[in-house]
Order: C-alpha cells, then sequence, then structure tokens
C-alpha cells in the first residue's frame, strides 16, 4: 500500500469515518472493526463490496501473508469495547481537531510505511483476535504498559506478541470520551517507545468485543399487530462455579470486576474475559477460587470458614484477595464486614480498595511496584461453601448494614425534636395563675370597715 503524504488534504479520520460507514449497512452480526500498521510492508488488501464482514478465515489467510516466515514483532492494543459508531461519535470528524479522539492513531496510520484497514471484522469471541494471533505467532501475549516497555529488550529474532489493555467507558470516574483520549496517548507512548528502539514492528488496534450491537429482527420474529410496551432481554453473564460436576463448592458472580495496575487509574474490565479455574481447591474449612485470565491477569479469593462459639454457629470470612500480573503479586485484606453464616453467600453492591474500601492493601506483601494497583468489584457476590442444591447461591448477606446513615441522622432529628416538645410541654404545665394581685413585696392592701 501506497504511503500517504502529508499534502493530502482530505483527512484521514473524515475518510476512515466515510469507508466506515460504507460498510456500516444494516447487518446483524456483531462485528469490530481492525486497524493495522507497521513500519515495514504489509500485503494489500484484496478490495472487498461495500457491507461486507471480513471473516475470521479471510482475516487468517491475510496474516499468514502478512507475517510470512519471518520473525514478527506485534503491538496489539486490545481495547475491552470498539465499534465503528466510536469513530464517528468521537472521531473529530471533518476536520474537527478538538474533538478527535484519536489523533496519535490518525498520525501513526498516516506516518507508516504501510498500513491496512478492516472495517468490518467478524467477532465471535472477546478472544478470538487474541487467539488467532497467538496460534501465528506461536507464543504467548506479554502483557505491558508504555512504562514497562521502555524496559523491556526486544528480541526481533523470535517472534513476540506485546498486549496492551486499554478500557472502554468503565463509568467509574471518566466518560467514554475520556477514556478514548486517555488511550490514545497510551498509544502514542507506546509507538513513541517502539520507535526509540528502532526496531521493525506491526501494530494492530482493535476491540475485544463491540461497544454497540445493533440487529435486526428477522421476520419471523417480529411482532404482528400493535404492542404498547415491548420486554428488553439483558445480556447477563452467568457466574463462575467451581467443584466436581453436579455438587460444586464455590460460586462467584459480579456486574463489573476491574483492576487497574497503574497509577492513571485505567482500569482494565475482565467482566468480558473468560477465566480458567486452575488452581482452585475447595474443602471442609478452606476454599480458594482462582480466575485466570487471557490478559496475564491472575485474581485469587481465599476463603475459611470456622466455628464461633458466641453465635453458637460456623462462620465464613474472605480472608484475601491477591492479584497477579507480569510475575508480581499483590494481596488485599478484608478490613470489616466480608463474612457470612456458612449457610449464607456474600453480597455487597461495591467491594473496593479505595474508597469506603472493605479491601486494604497487605503491605507486608506489597511490592514497591504494586502499591498503586486497586480493585473494583460492582454488584459482587460470593459463597465458598454449602451451595443451595449445588447450583445456586444461598440467601444473601448483605454488606449493608440496617441502620445506614440516613437511617441514624433521621432517628437522631427525631429524638431531638421530642425532647423539644416534651421540654416545652414540661414547661407549660408548670406554668401557676396568680391568686392576689398586689405587689408582694409591698405592705397588704388594707381595706378600712365603715359602719
Amino acid at each position: 500500500m501506497a504511503r500517504p503524504t502529508c499534502s493530502n488534504k482530505v483527512k484521514l479520520t473524515a475518510f476512515l469515518i466515510t469507508i466506515f460507514g460504507l460498510f456500516a449497512t444494516g447487518n446483524s452480526t456483531a462485528q469490530v472493526p481492525l486497524l493495522l500498521w507497521s513500519n515495514g510492508s504489509l500485503p494489500p488488501l484484496a478490495s472487498l463490496a461495500a457491507g461486507h464482514i471480513t471473516s475470521h478465515d479471510q482475516f487468517d489467510a491475510y496474516l499468514t501473508e502478512a507475517f510470512g516466515s519471518a520473525p514478527q514483532t506485534v503491538v496489539l492494543f486490545l481495547q475491552d469495547k470498539l465499534s465503528l459508531d466510536d469513530f464517528t461519535v468521537f472521531g473529530g470528524a471533518f476536520g474537527n481537531k478538538q474533538d478527535n479522539a484519536f489523533k496519535n492513531i490518525e498520525t501513526a496510520l498516516r506516518s507508516s510505511a504501510s498500513s491496512v484497514t478492516i472495517p468490518a471484522l467478524e467477532w465471535s469471541g472477546s478472544t478470538a483476535t487474541l487467539a488467532l494471533l497467538q496460534d501465528k505467532l506461536g507464543v504467548s501475549p506479554l502483557l505491558v504498559d508504555a512504562d514497562s516497555l521502555s524496559h523491556l529488550t526486544i528480541d526481533t529474532s523470535v517472534n513476540q506478541l506485546l498486549l496492551i489493555s486499554l478500557p472502554y467507558c468503565s463509568g467509574l470516574y471518566k466518560s467514554c470520551k475520556e477514556d478514548l483520549l486517555n488511550n490514545d496517548e497510551v498509544v502514542g507512548k507506546v509507538l513513541a517507545v517502539m520507535m526509540a528502539k528502532n526496531c521493525q514492528y506491526t501494530a494492530i488496534y482493535t476491540g475485544l468485543q463491540p461497544s454497540r450491537v445493533i440487529s435486526e429482527p428477522s421476520v419471523s420474529e417480529e411482532s404482528v399487530g400493535r404492542s404498547l410496551l415491548q420486554a428488553v432481554v439483558t445480556d447477563v453473564s452467568p457466574p463462575i462455579i467451581f467443584g466436581p460436576p453436579g455438587s460444586p463448592c464455590i460460586m462467584l458472580w459480579a456486574q463489573n470486576l476491574s483492576v487497574s495496575l497503574s497509577s492513571s487509574m485505567q482500569w482494565i474490565d475482565l467482566g468480558s474475559q473468560t477465566p480458567t479455574l486452575t488452581g482452585s481447591m475447595c474443602n471442609n474449612t478452606n476454599s480458594l477460587l482462582v480466575l485466570t485470565y487471557q490478559s496475564g491477569i491472575v485474581l485469587s479469593f481465599a476463603m475459611s470458614q470456622r466455628f464461633y462459639p458466641v453465635s453458637a454457629r460456623n462462620w465464613f470470612t474472605l480472608d484475601s484477595v491477591q492479584l497477579q500480573s507480569n510475575g508480581q503479586t499483590a494481596s488485599f485484606i478484608g478490613r470489616r464486614g466480608i463474612y457470612a453464616p456458612a449457610e449464607y453467600s456474600f453480597h455487597c453492591q461495591s467491594v473496593t480498595t479505595f474508597q469506603d474500601a472493605l479491601l486494604i492493601p497487605d503491605e507486608s506483601s506489597m511490592m514497591q511496584n504494586t502499591s498503586q494497583w486497586r480493585l473494583n468489584f460492582v454488584d459482587f457476590q460470593i459463597q465458598g461453601f454449602n451451595l443451595l442444591n449445588g447450583t445456586n447461591f444461598a440467601y444473601a448477606s448483605d454488606c449493608a448494614g440496617f441502620f445506614t446513615a440516613g437511617i441514624w441522622m433521621g432517628l437522631l432529628t427525631s429524638l431531638l425534636m421530642l425532647l423539644i416538645f416534651v421540654y416545652g410541654l414540661h414547661m407549660i404545665m408548670q406554668l401557676n395563675t396568680m391568686d392576689r394581685f398586689d405587689d408582694p413585696k409591698g405592705p397588704s392592701i388594707s381595706v378600712p370597715q365603715t359602719e
């Protein structure tokens, strides 16, 4: 592919949006865009008809031609979610540079020796593209960031797959545009490091899953007649279950499992990834749930149950949560409230390590580089013992106490008003009418009698 020149008056962002718009015709197949560029040479991509969705077999064949037999260094920017609409909404179309959230990516495509744009790549799973690259290169991905990459020695004589994980619309502290702007800055820093190392590489920018999936129901599925209300079916992920078939012993579910491995608060959403449970175990007194993700992150939940004579019953506690990445481990212990009767499960709307933290860092086991690691679990529920019927959570013991701050404020305010009312009533009841109308300090009134 010919290298674009800087004299081209058509902005690359507007060009991408125009091309994406041609391919984004109403199709119900889930798809993600993919951008690929290199400081070497890439074979041109065969022209595609408008509306065509590139299958994984076609992408596999293209990678075979692009990589060949020579060692490859591939930098994969894998965003949690990405769709064509993101370029339309946040891409700064028609030269609006102030609103462009893809400036560094645009510059990389424009200045690279060769680049390829795949507007619609068939999406069949959150790890499909990563697994395809692993199979092509024959190596496992190495999770890095701009800081760690600058200290990494890249051996160009062997295949290497460098993975940079990017968040999308975490909803914790930043909007979608802020996340994309931060991601674009990360891309710029990583590319600057690769340029400084002066090595040949191929970069890929895509998403784990679509951020917007628009499907068109078939004619047979459309309801006949007029309907006032329409049921909306939400996609709820199943819980994570560990144990022998038919009698599992550990169950975990969360609406969102997010971790941050840097002080810049770049969150990695683990809920979109399917973990393996290798290393998990359970018995009558201890349970360990180990979640190993494709990105190289490992989460471990250690639980135990004991008999407490005061309450005359068994209780289970979440003793610690360990986070491992790149050979480093950070441990967090339960400060308060992470316990429940052994027959119950534990539920909490928010389990974090920073605001109203239920988990606090274990300083004795924290390495220097992991002091900024953070956890955030939303709508979190876990049970390590006595699963109900072996497949369902038992009754949940919630972390929110009955007497919340609002209830205490209402009770104290009502008590204060009651005390004021009682004091006023008491004062009124102590009032006495005067039985004489003269001055009690002066001489008594003398009324002479006349005959």
